[in-house]
């Protein structure tokens, strides 16, 4: 008989045995209809063999196999294995969660992809001083396919109808053409490119002459210095050898403008997006393209770790530090890391990139484990690093969260028709909302959390589970009028920035202002347009964008992570305002930075005004290592959560009590079951147990013992809880 050992998205980690008469060896990582339990649910072929623990009389008939998608390639059957294995994840749920969801619904499309535009050579000669200065819409189109090089069919639906009615002229006019995928064997074509600096074409040179090895990189570079470059010039490289590269970064919203600069750079490649922005049909599609060998390109944020590429010769991880890298639910597992283990399987190099990186890889490459480029100055000759200043708000306060330099430094940049950009890492109004006679506090009734006052709505929004309410007139306990909000966030410093300057143009970025299809890149558009002179933003506004005209950036409220009970808070703001500090000055524009404080002194921000991120991460490393912290120890948490409190502090103690009867694992370290951090998220009440080893083999071998004991208990099924292997949070 033959037997095919399947993997279900069913949250049991084994799998299943299911008679299929048809099947043979060459079935192996496709998808099949399976029945399981009363219903017919879809899955992987990991295996086919004769034999089965199972009686044969018991064993259910498979349904039809997927023969018209390539099968999953044992390489990438392999990463999952390991995924499932490091962290203790069911298998079957692993390998799904890496599928696009037409394909685990088994609804497989033939269709092509939607076509995309381009300039054709006519319309490559257009300029616009052809165009009338009235015929705004047309400049701006002209000048997106122009730097561009193409609009896909994603960048095309988040157009407005108008702008789609403009590109159908265009093409009567002959200045545009559509068109689909490339073929497979398209001719491989790269625009022209800078030549790099000497510090560039080191990089570059040492990155090519270790390309069929496994070599991770630590490319280490400053703001600016052009990091991008390096890896589109390796890129050029290996897509002249038609292979295949994947591109990973932390967010959705750093795609666009990477995806230009790749396009612009290889007109005649082919590229797919993958990321959450993509609705099932583009994201198949372009999944389907990368593993048939078609795209050269893939650039996705971390799901694409998992895509299938035949011909695979580079990853590059931007921004690596980046916590979004590492999944927060459900499958819990970091795609930089996954990204050292797909390499290292493939023999193949991996970039990892950031002016400011985690302290785990730069500990790896101090110890030599990875190899380290490091780029010291900008890739404009005329662009300097922009000078960090401190404001003392012990001697100079702020009112509505803005100090008088910050205003000055404002009104100068105004003068000067330069862009200046407010970072406050904190969206809405205010975070708190007040009684000045009792002290009552607006909070959550789901969440350990204050709701946040969003002003123009109205509304008390909780940022963790979404509750909202209206902003009540006085006070629930006392029925004091004198209800008044507290601090600052993004909405508050734009009404103020409103009030002391208005005629100047505002643009808010947060979550809540670009959380409409399109409105992301229509803001981008604005501020390269230099339709804004003062930006309000968050952390979005950090990361990756290259603001020619800006030339001041000012921090607010930078203190609030240094009263962080999180051992990474201080390693994580270090990172964000280097990042935020290296918008300035990026072009011929001097820049500036001020940052708001009231511990000018600390060495944190005295680093920050030296720039010297290395002697920063070397005092940090130490007070890691003494306090027992990564990199120098291994570490996962068990959680547990459950309506009543004491109910996941339980769990915890008898799952605790299992490892304590081992006497197998000197090497590992229980802490006492504690309330979490956040105790109450979405309803329930959260416990937490630390897991500390002093090396990665023993908490592995430690932790597959302990699971089995934890999935063997009766409460276990009751209670819910996850194991979280490295975690960026206690």
């Amino acid at each position: 008989m033959i037997i095919i050992r399947v993997a279900l998205d069913v949250p049991i980690d084994r799998l299943f045995d299911y008679l299929a008469p048809d099947a043979d060896t060459a079935d192996i990582g496709r998808c099949v209809r399976v029945p399981f339990s009363s219903r017919q649910i879809s899955g992987i072929i990991i295996s086919v063999c004769e034999t089965s623990s199972v009686p044969e009389s018991k064993l259910k008939y498979a349904g039809q196999i997927d023969r018209q998608t390539p099968p999953l390639p044992q390489p990438l059957l392999g990463l999952f294995e390991f995924c499932s294995r490091y962290y203790h994840h069911p298998i079957g749920q692993v390998v799904m969660n890496g599928l696009p969801v037409l394909l685990r619904k088994f609804k497989h499309t033939g269709k092509e992809q939607p076509p995309s535009w381009r300039l054709t050579d006519t319309g490559k000669s257009i300029t616009l001083a052809d165009l009338p200065i009235r015929a705004k819409a047309k400049r701006q189109l002209i000048s997106l396919l122009s730097e561009r090089g193409i609009i896909t069919a994603e960048i095309c639906k988040a157009m407005s109808s108008h702008s789609r009615k403009l590109l159908h002229e265009f093409k009567d006019l002959g200045w545009v053409e559509q068109f689909t995928a490339l073929p497979e064997k398209a001719v491989f074509s790269t625009a022209s490119s800078p030549a790099p600096t000497a510090e560039q074409a080191q990089a570059i040179s040492e990155i090519l002459d270790r390309t069929g090895t496994f070599t991770p990189w630590l490319l280490n570079g400053i703001t600016g210095s052009g990091k991008t470059e390096v890896y589109l010039q390796v890129t050029a490289s290996l897509l002249a050898q038609q292979k295949q590269v994947l591109i990973l970064v932390p967010e959705i919203n750093l795609t666009p403008q990477l995806e230009a600069v790749f396009r612009k750079r290889f007109p005649g490649t082919t590229l797919v997006s993958l990321h959450s922005g993509l609705n099932n049909s583009e994201r198949l599609q372009g999944w389907l393209q990368a593993q048939r060998g078609k795209a050269g390109i893939v650039l996705g944020t971390r799901l694409a770790i998992f895509t299938p590429m035949p011909e695979l010769s580079l990853i590059i991880v931007d921004e690596e530090q980046d916590h979004s890298f590492k999944q927060q639910d459900g499958l819990r597992y970091s795609a930089r890391d996954l990204a050292i283990y797909r390499a290292r399987q493939a023999n193949i190099p991996v970039i990892l990139g950031s002016a400011t990186p985690s302290l785990e890889s730069y500990h790896q490459a101090r110890t030599g484990r990875y190899r380290l480029l490091q780029l010291h100055s900008r890739a404009i000759s005329q662009a300097a690093l922009p000078t960090i200043r401190c404001i003392d708000l012990r001697v100079i306060p702020a009112q509505e969260g803005l100090s008088e330099p910050v205003l000055d430094a404002l009104r100068h940049c105004l003068a000067r028709k330069q862009q200046s950009l407010v970072f406050i890492n904190r969206r809405g109004y205010s975070p708190v909302l007040l009684c000045k006679s009792c002290r009552w506090i607006a909070t959550c009734k789901r969440c350990s959390s204050r709701l946040v006052v969003h002003l123009r709505d109205r509304q008390l929004r909780c940022h963790y589970c979404g509750d909202q309410q209206p902003v009540s007139p006085a006070c629930p306990q006392c029925g004091d009028p004198d209800v008044l909000p507290f601090g600052h966030g993004t909405q508050r410093v734009e009404a103020a920035l409103i009030r002391h300057f208005p005629e100047a143009r505002i643009l808010r970025v947060d979550r809540d202002s670009i959380r409409h299809k399109g409105a992301w890149q229509q803001m981008l558009d604005r501020i390269h347009r230099g339709e804004a002179d003062i930006l309000v933003g968050t952390q979005l506004l950090a990361k990756g964008h290259d603001f020619p005209n800006l030339a001041l950036v000012c921090a607010l409220n930078a203190d609030a992570s240094l009263y962080s009970t999180d051992f990474r808070a201080e390693e994580h703001l270090f990172a964000q305002l280097i990042q935020v500090a290296g918008r300035a000055g990026r072009a011929n524009v001097p820049g500036s930075v001020l940052i708001q404080t009231e511990f000018p002194q600390h060495p944190l921000y005295q680093a920050l005004i030296r720039q010297d991120y290395a002697a920063y991460a070397q005092a940090h490393l130490k007070e890691r290592r003494s306090a027992g912290f990564p990199p120098f120890v291994y570490l996962a948490v068990l959680r547990a959560e459950a309506p009543v409190l004491t109910d996941a502090l339980e769990f915890l103690r008898q799952v605790a009590a299992l490892a304590a009867v081992t006497e197998n694992y000197p090497h590992i370290q229980l802490f006492d079951p504690v309330p979490a951090h956040m105790t109450r998220l979405k309803g329930l009440e959260r416990a937490q147990l630390l897991i500390q080893a002093r090396s990665r083999r023993h908490l592995q071998t430690f932790l597959g013992d302990w699971h089995q004991r934890i999935t063997a208990l009766p409460a276990h099924s009751r209670i819910r809880w996850h194991l979280d292997v490295d975690p960026l949070t206690l």
